[in-house]
């Protein structure tokens, strides 16, 4: 059978660049000021910051890119400058004013400046992305959006909110990937239309974070080059991210010396390596989760004894001891577990029983057949057929539809799924991060400008979005945390979603490298430390 890794090969061989050539050398060596990394990374759609919004995608924007907060990963909670030296709320917290950073460059040499924070937000605003409700939800629009969103001069910008916001909560949103900052000459001179640079943009860069980026091939690989001006500067002057769909493929390499790290190993070959000191294996717990999305356009799935059925299906436990011990934990509500207001109770388990008897009750004792879409790569797709299995014993047929997870994730995005296996990282360190995604659908019709997870389920909730709406208001942090944990409660019994497990991402590197700092959010893995001895 022909390999990925020979047509990798094969394809490779055509091309001409010197960046082509290095690539096609990682594979028999990784060079001195290279680091090879190993992962799947098939869920890139784009690498524009103002679209990207999967879990590799994200990643690399936040290494790429710099915005005006974030916070670090040994204290998530705390926000700290990235761009900006100060900020401060004024106007009974409607008016936000940012003081940027003296003498931050881009990668291109030039200065960032206030106008350029204020054209990077304008744009997401205009383009109305996926990532994009994050930024509109404090009521920017593209008509209003150049009078609320200004630079007042070269160092300051100043964002009006359209009504009273809890300051900490929209500074959390400014330190999400849609925040990052781009350089507005560069991206402005590539527009295309009224595209404000997006079809460059998605597989180039134009930002001021430790590396650009040199090119992107769907599927194969992403290759990023040190930004010069960079501070601080990287450790490594090139990284090279190969898309190793088969965690087989990705230990070989780890071993024969072709990669440097691998990001995607199963727990067998994690065992091998933990006591080998040849290695080093990482691990960090991430608010990231994995779910099914069970479609409410499906007349089957629309019921609520069904939904129920298949949440009762599932042996939870098992998938996890048996598949994925060392990766994930068994979560069952949309708060990862670390955030506030988290919740940790486990309702459901394996009681097939009652789920049969659910399903007799929505009237179908004997079944119903369900497209299933589910990533072919490793262990997504071992866990989407131990489900296959399982609903199949409640009488659920499910007709399996592998896929690259961005073909998985496109298809749910456009509404255009039954049931899905998907993934969700928060992203930002607020509890509105995933309550607004999971339980608000404030306009359920086919151009709605928020298009949440609730929406890309076709689950129309006002009663719920309202008070998922009144929650991010309450400025009582204890009232706010029990009005999370009632939601949730909820969530758990109604909604659309199967919520299964938190991700425990698990990497594995070479003793000779050192420096990845793995985040609890996609963009806050960083590589600016990564090197090689």
């Amino acid at each position: 059978m022909t390999s990925r890794r020979n047509l990798i090969l094969a394809g490779a061989a055509a091309a001409v660049t010197p960046w082509d050539a290095l690539i096609r050398g990682a594979y028999a060596q990784t060079p001195p000021g290279v680091v090879v990394m190993a992962k799947q990374i098939d869920d890139i759609t784009s690498l524009d910051p103002a679209e990207a919004f999967e879990y590799s995608g994200t990643e690399i924007v936040g290494n790429v890119y710099r915005k005006l907060v974030t916070t670090p990963n040994e204290d998530p909670g705390r926000l700290v400058g990235d761009l900006a030296e100060s900020w401060e709320a004024s106007n009974g917290n409607t008016v936000f004013t940012f003081r940027l950073k003296d003498g931050v460059k881009f990668a291109s040499g030039a200065t960032v400046t206030a106008e350029d924070v204020a054209w990077s937000f304008q744009r997401v605003v205009a383009l109305n992305k996926s990532p994009a409700f994050i930024i509109n939800q404090f009521g920017f629009t593209k008509e209003n959006m150049a009078e609320r969103i200004r630079a007042t001069d070269p160092r300051t910008l100043v964002l009006t909110a359209s009504e009273a916001t809890a300051p900490s909560f929209l500074y959390y949103c400014l330190s999400a990937a849609v925040g990052s900052v781009v350089e507005k000459a560069v991206v402005q001179a590539r527009a295309a239309g009224d595209d404000y640079g997006n079809g460059w943009l998605k597989q180039n860069s134009a930002g001021a974070g430790p590396y650009r980026i040199v090119s992107w091939r769907a599927s194969e690989a992403v290759t990023l080059e040190a930004n010069p001006n960079a501070q601080p500067a990287p450790a490594t002057r090139r990284i090279i991210i190969r898309h190793m769909a088969d965690s087989s493929a990705q230990l070989l390499g780890l071993q024969r010396g072709d990669v440097d790290i691998a990001r995607n190993l199963a727990n067998d070959q994690l065992r091998q390596l933990a006591n080998d000191n040849r290695y080093r294996v990482m691990d960090k717990r991430k608010a990231s989760l994995l779910y099914l999305s069970l479609s409410q356009r499906n007349q089957f799935l629309a019921r609520p004894e069904v939904r129920q059925a298949i949440k009762l299906a599932i042996d939870y436990e098992g998938i996890q001891r048996n598949i994925v011990p060392s990766l994930y934990a068994v979560h069952q509500a949309f708060l990862p577990e670390g955030l506030p207001g988290a919740l940790t109770e486990h309702p459901f388990a394996a009681r097939q029983e009652e789920a049969k008897a659910l399903l007799a009750r929505a009237g179908l004792a004997q079944g119903f057949e369900v497209a299933f879409d589910y990533s072919t790569g490793a262990p997504i797709s071992d866990i989407a057929q131990a489900v296959q299995q399982q609903l199949a014993q409640v009488g659920i047929r499910c007709r399996m539809v592998p896929g690259e997870m961005r073909q998985v994730i496109t298809k749910t995005r456009a509404r255009q799924h039954e049931i899905a296996i998907v993934r969700w990282g928060s992203d930002y360190f607020d509890p509105h991060s995933n309550a607004e995604t999971f339980s608000m659908n404030p306009d359920n019709g086919d151009n709605a400008r928020n298009r949440t997870l609730a929406w890309r389920a076709s689950w129309d909730i006002p009663e719920l979005t309202a008070r998922t709406i009144a929650a991010v208001k309450e400025t009582d942090q204890a009232a706010r945390v029990a009005t999370y944990l009632a939601l949730q409660r909820e969530h758990q019994q109604v909604s659309p979603f199967i919520i299964m497990m938190q991700e425990i991402e698990v990497s594995a590197t070479r003793a000779n490298v050192t420096g990845l700092d793995m985040g609890p959010m996609s963009d806050r893995t960083g590589y600016v430390g990564i090197r090689k001895a």
